[in-house]
Parts: C-alpha cells; sequence; structure tokens
C-alpha cells in the first residue's frame, strides 16, 4: 500500500527520475511540489536534469507539468487517477514498442539482404568458403558476394573481425556504404554507422579507399583509419594487440569522443541508450570498459565525464550532460 503522500522530509526524491514518478503517483500533493521547487533551486545541475527527464517523460505520453510551473500556457488540470494512468500508459506503450523492436531485431530489409545477422549481445563466428574467419559483432549484419574475380564481402551493419586465408589470389574486399578495405594477407576490423567507417589492423597491410575518391590509405599493424561521409578523414595508431579486443569483451578505446563510445556499446543492451548534449558527445575518452556488462560501462562513462546517467525503465537510459 501506497502512503497518501511522500515523506517531507530526507526521504523526497534525489534524482530528476525519481521525482517524475513521485509526482505521477501524487500529482496533487502540495508538500511533495514545494519539495521539487527547493530541489531545483538547490543547484542548476538539478534544474538540467529535470528538464531533460521531464522533456522526455512528456515526450512519452503528454501529462500536463508536473512541476506546476507556469510556462505561459493554460492546461486542464487532470484528476489524479488520470495523470497516474497516462503516466503509466506512456512507459508501458514505450516497454511494448521497445520490446516488440528488439524481439523482431535488426528490420526485413536488413534481414533479406544479409547472410548473416547477430542480435543484442551476440558475437557470431563464421568460416567462409575460401577459409577465412569472420567474427561478427552484436547487431551486425554481412552479406558475401564471392565470384570468380574476387571475395567481396558487404558490412551493412555494425562491425566485423576478419581473418583471411592466404593461398587465395582473389582480391579479398570488405565494403561498407562510406568505403572499402583490401586485403593483402592480414586480420583486420572493420566498423560502420549511419556517418563513418572505422577499419583497424592488426596484423599484415590492408588499403582502404573511399568510393569517387583518388588514392588508398596503406594501414599496417596498429594504424587505425576513420572516413566519414563528409569526406573528412582521420588516422591514428594503437596497440596492435587491442584491434579487436571486443572480442574477447573488452572495448578499448583512446582518445575517442564519448558518442563513438556510446555508439560502440549500444549494441550489448537490450534496449535505447539515449546521450543528450552536444558537448557531452564531442568529449575526449580513453579507457577499457566490460561488454558483458553494458550498463556498468555507460556508467564508467558518464561518470568519467561529470555526467548523469538515469535509468528510465529496464529498456531506456538516458545519459546527461552539458
Amino acid at each position: 500500500m501506497h502512503s497518501t503522500s511522500p515523506p517531507a522530509n530526507d526521504g523526497l526524491p534525489a534524482r530528476a527520475s525519481e521525482w517524475l514518478v513521485a509526482l505521477a503517483d501524487h500529482p496533487e500533493d502540495e508538500t511533495l511540489r514545494a519539495g521539487l521547487q527547493r530541489w531545483l533551486a538547490a543547484s542548476p545541475a538539478n534544474r538540467r536534469d529535470w528538464e531533460e527527464m521531464s522533456a522526455l517523460w512528456q515526450g512519452l505520453g503528454e501529462i500536463g507539468t508536473l512541476a506546476g510551473e507556469d510556462r505561459g500556457t493554460t492546461r486542464e488540470r487532470l484528476p489524479a487517477r488520470r495523470v497516474r494512468r497516462r503516466a503509466l500508459g506512456a512507459a508501458a506503450g514505450l516497454a511494448v514498442a521497445l520490446g516488440l523492436a528488439f524481439a523482431w531485431g535488426p528490420d526485413l530489409l536488413l534481414r533479406l539482404e544479409a547472410d548473416q545477422v547477430t542480435a543484442t549481445a551476440e558475437v557470431r563466428s563464421l568460416v567462409l568458403d575460401d577459409g577465412s574467419r569472420v567474427e561478427l559483432a552484436p547487431r551486425s549484419a554481412v552479406a558475401v558476394d564471392f565470384s570468380a574475380r574476387e571475395r567481396r564481402l558487404r558490412l551493412l551493419q555494425g562491425r566485423a573481425f576478419f581473418v583471411v586465408a592466404a593461398g587465395d589470389r582473389r582480391p579479398f574486399i570488405v565494403a561498407t556504404r562510406g568505403a572499402e578495405a583490401r586485403d593483402i594477407g592480414t586480420a583486420f576490423d572493420v566498423a560502420t554507422a549511419d556517418d563513418a567507417t572505422e577499419v583497424a589492423v592488426r596484423e599484415g597491410i590492408v588499403e582502404v579507399t573511399r568510393p569517387g575518391a583518388p588514392g588508398a590509405a596503406e594501414l599496417r599493424a596498429g594504424d587505425w583509419v576513420r572516413i566519414e561521409r563528409s569526406g573528412a578523414t582521420g588516422r591514428g595508431q594503437v596497440e596492435a594487440e587491442s584491434v579487436g579486443a571486443w572480442r574477447r569483451g573488452r572495448l578499448m578505446v583512446e582518445n575517442r569522443p564519448v558518442a563513438a563510445v556510446v555508439d560502440a556499446l549500444r549494441p550489448y543492451f537490450p534496449g535505447t541508450v539515449v546521450l543528450v548534449g552536444d558537448r557531452l558527445a564531442r568529449q575526449p575518452l580513453t579507457g577499457a570498459y566490460t561488454l558483458s556488462d553494458p550498463v556498468g560501462a555507460l556508467r564508467a562513462v558518464a561518470s568519467a565525464q561529470g555526467a548523469s546517467v538515469h535509468r528510465v525503465s529496464p529498456w531506456l537510459i538516458v545519459i546527461a550532460g552539458d
């Protein structure tokens, strides 16, 4: 049984997500509303967290201004039961939608185009007709197009690690929407996203080209290149042994934007991860994270940047910063 109102003391909520739930439970409680106003006034960070979380909550289902603030508009004051029902209905709707999305996995067109597709947190090892090996990361998809002239694979989504079999004279090519990696007897990692393709070499040599652009980037052990859809490129070096570390359950990053690190962790979390704040997204990050604990890894990423983490539901995490 719930009490008619929460305690007006140290038992008051301490985080924006907790305030939202408490107010949905007790929308008429003036003591609770007064406590929220004191909490908002206590620090700019509290107010920022509240604004971000309330915007997200209202986006799931219009439930009025729970804080009771005057924002220049007139809203009908809903009975407590209706407010609570809308809040729960919005949350339930989100849970059902996310559940259906991840039950079906990648969209049907991707499945029709791909030869192999992996689910959340699934790593799959493949042996190709020529003896080459492919390790497909979670939420990834690849199509194999071998012919008499070349061994071509299309990485349609996600990430894969390739160990190319020697002795076959046909070129071994991995293509994404933004680049092509041509193997010269090697082991290498390729990742693709909407905005860029990344290639890193563990051993041997790989030539990376961008369709329509002259020249090729030659990568050797420990080299990596990032080719953005805009045409911008970046290059660097890492320890060769760290290339493909995700296959051993570790994500190792060096001076990478927070947005890129969160993108790499998303396939291991069975739900949605929302990153709020352009400045936070651009911040450089170096670290090693355990992929078997994606929630812990996301909390570590946020902690390193002084950002906040809100576990809105088992299927939704919001990381918020400046």
